[in-house]
């Protein structure tokens, strides 16, 4: 039985703490943005060669995927961590602040690679008690599109062997350290990127109507993008456009500008309502230009599909926290507008993506993922490493 492991597997993950702590604060001080991950897969081979830990390399670049064989066969289990960081300058005052200027892992992904070191540790120590195979995948780009998992599918990250089940963790800051949280079934949006740029006729502010002005032409658009989000959606599923970003080519307090481009995002639950979302975005923007005078180019990247947890999987990943953490430190996540490129995995085989919490006792300090405050009471890493061990065993 796997649960009698459970001691072995938590004195195991005490005694790597000091370690991947170390390794964590180094990635964390020497982040690297999506697809450059350089330094980052040079720290995963060394470790795992340390470790006699076998593995391939140049996975979407610079993804690593080791593997563990037990002594017996069965099925292949996946685990899965991801490596970049984003383009947000630091503002945490502590020894193991980015040195890099404008980047930041303010989204746990340092987090998640030392995590998932300490777990192949403990699994090759354990692999006469695994009966299949662990392939462990350290991925890059997460966060920007295609997405590094979309890349490893097509080099063949499946056709290698395609896994019976695969599972990820994501840090939580909501969450204390020490506890956990999953969802069954439909659990992430998907996310799609929107580029709009409206033409009109510059000129004086003064006489506007010798002009086209594309910045009022984009503030209508602005609103009735959101009355087509509401009038078109069923409102018992999520959905959510948001333009983040609007700028003019010239333009001044006298001056009203020939272009203005608008880029946002859309967000949807429903993969049918999404793809037709696409087409109403395109053509209510040409409505509105038409109708002002202007032209627009409008382009929509699709992007990460709506994350899906096996019910079967998070299931038996769930019960398997609570036999390794008790009944009180596993909850109930809610739905998530947020998205994450682990849906491609989602779509192909059975899988589960969890929560680990990273929060401390005192509520101040526990700043969103994104943020540029964003940090974690690193006693998280003990629960990442040793749960997801222990998942893994209790799957094989």
């Amino acid at each position: 039985m796997a649960s009698e492991l459970i001691p072995i597997i938590k004195a195991s993950a005490k005694g790597l703490l000091d370690s991947i702590v170390n390794i964590r604060r180094d990635l964390h001080q020497h982040p690297e943005l999506s697809f450059n991950e350089k330094r980052t897969s040079e720290i995963i081979k060394s470790y795992l060669a340390k470790h006699g830990i076998q593995y391939t390399e140049g996975w979407a670049g610079y993804g690593v995927v080791a593997t563990i064989r037990g002594n017996k066969d069965g099925p292949l289990v996946m685990l899965r961590a991801d490596m970049d960081a984003l383009p947000i300058l630091e503002e945490n005052d502590v020894p193991y602040r980015s040195l890099e200027e404008g980047i930041m892992h303010a989204c746990g992904h340092d987090v998640h690679t030392s995590s998932l070191l300490g777990t192949a540790v403990i699994l090759n120590e354990l692999k006469a008690h695994i009966h299949g195979e662990i392939r462990l995948i350290f991925q890059p780009g997460e966060e920007k599109l295609p997405g590094g998992a979309s890349i490893m599918i097509d080099e063949g990250l499946f056709t290698v062997g395609k896994p019976d089940r695969i599972i990820a963790q994501h840090v939580h800051p909501p969450l204390k350290a020490g506890h956990v949280g999953f969802r069954s079934g439909l659990y992430m949006a998907s996310a799609d990127e929107i580029y709009i740029t409206i033409k009109g006729k510059g000129g004086h502010a003064a006489t506007p109507h010798l002009c086209i002005d594309p910045i009022v032409i984009a503030a209508r658009v602005v609103t009735a993008l959101q009355e087509m989000i509401s009038r078109t959606k069923d409102p018992m599923s999520p959905g959510v456009l948001t333009v983040g970003r609007i700028f003019s080519d010239g333009g001044a307090t006298n001056v009203i500008p020939d272009t203005v481009h608008m880029e946002g995002t859309l967000r949807a639950m429903d993969e049918h309502w999404r793809s037709d979302t696409h087409q109403r975005i395109k053509t209510l923007v040409d409505h509105i230009c038409i109708a002002s005078g202007a032209t627009n180019e409008t382009k929509i990247v699709t992007g990460y599909p709506s994350l899906v947890n096996d019910d079967k999987v998070t299931s038996m990943c769930r019960e398997a926290a609570v036999q390794y953490l008790g009944e009180d430190k596993v909850h109930e996540l809610p739905l998530r507008m947020t998205s994450e490129d682990f849906a491609f995995y989602t779509r192909l085989a059975p899988a589960s993506f969890y929560r680990l919490g990273t929060g401390w006792e005192d509520p101040e300090r526990n700043f969103p993922v994104h943020s540029n405050r964003f940090d974690i009471n690193e006693e998280a890493l003990e629960t990442g490493m040793g749960l997801m061990a222990f998942i893994a065993l209790s799957e094989l």
